[in-house]
């Protein structure tokens, strides 16, 4: 009898769960059963799927691909088989996002009322890290991101941009002097992340070319949140997004510094989902309905309007 459905099912829970037997545990399974499924899986395939070690399950090219489908597949069947049982029900389940700290509070938060609203049989399991989540081995259906993307075989679609601004407390530019030119910086405590990823380089614009600073200070931490609340104590200098400073700017708790030397630095902002035609419903509903609305707040803080934006997030 043919159950490569079943076969493909018992493949995507042993990728997510990360081991055999945590998947054999999920599903009531021994280990040994799961483990014999997946061998004779391969063995029809004629390739390997995963790479065994010690410390955890590595998905080959083909695995990698065959894990993609199958849970386009999988997702197509569920779908199918609720529209029938339900009537063509609506969007439903546990759509898992992740976002960095300052755009999840600032952009994507205000939104989530009226979309649990607008889909009452949604769940949002939301979380907010600096941190670059792999969205396989995390179980995440969707990341927010800034900057530049990696290259990865996840879609993307494109939010808006964001301009970088340096800023500081006025109690540290009386205590320290104001740099007037990038090569001032260096002699200042300029404050910065420390996730892997992060390196202590400034892109400045100097002599018409960006050029990279390096730059290092007392603190660092792995939010951006963190580093705006230090700023405005009078710790030192930060560099962020201006969607972090727009409102301490305008209440004249931190002050734009270096806007020339700064000038057209952005950052793209970016929707990323594991790649399908078939893309469950609860995805497609969360992407449709989230991205124009983040949108239109970057369109607003394009305008300065950002009063009114930072004062309804609150």
């Amino acid at each position: 009898m043919d159950n490569r459905a079943g076969e493909m099912l018992v493949f995507v829970r042993v990728v997510e769960a990360g081991s055999f037997s945590e998947a054999a545990r999920l599903m009531l399974m021994t280990p040994s059963t799961v483990s014999k499924l997946i061998a004779r899986l391969e063995a029809r395939l004629g390739v390997r799927l995963i790479e065994r070690s010690t410390r955890r399950l590595v998905l080959t090219e083909e695995g990698q691909f065959y894990y993609e489908r199958s849970q386009a597949l999988l997702s197509q069947l569920d779908e199918t088989e609720q529209r029938i049982s339900h009537g063509g029900a609506a969007a439903e389940g546990v759509v898992r996002v992740t976002s960095s700290v300052s755009f999840g509070t600032t952009a994507l938060e205000p939104i989530l009322p009226a979309f649990l609203e607008a889909f009452p049989k949604l769940i949002v399991d939301l979380s907010l890290s600096d941190e670059v989540v792999d969205l396989y081995f995390d179980r995440t259906d969707i990341a927010i991101r800034v900057g530049k993307l990696a290259d990865s075989n996840l879609i993307a679609r494109k939010i808006g941009e964001t301009k970088r601004c340096i800023v500081a407390s006025p109690t540290y530019l009386r205590q320290h002097r104001t740099p007037n030119t990038a090569e001032d910086l260096l002699g200042h405590n300029c404050l910065g992340f420390n996730f892997r990823r992060a390196m202590p380089v400034w892109p400045m614009r100097e002599g018409g070319l960006i050029v990279e600073r390096m730059l290092s200070g007392s603190l660092l931490a792995n939010n951006g949140d963190t580093l705006r609340r230090m700023a405005i104590a009078g710790v030192g200098i930060i560099r962020l997004a201006d969607y972090h400073l727009r409102g301490p700017i305008e209440r004249g708790e931190l002050v734009e510094i270096l806007s020339d030397s700064n000038a057209g630095v952005v950052d793209d902002i970016h929707a990323v989902y594991r790649g399908s035609q078939f893309m469950p419903a609860r995805v497609r509903a969360f992407l449709d309905f989230t991205i124009p609305r983040m949108q239109e707040f970057l369109s607003l803080l394009d305008r300065k309007s950002f009063r009114a934006i930072f004062c309804s997030c609150r």
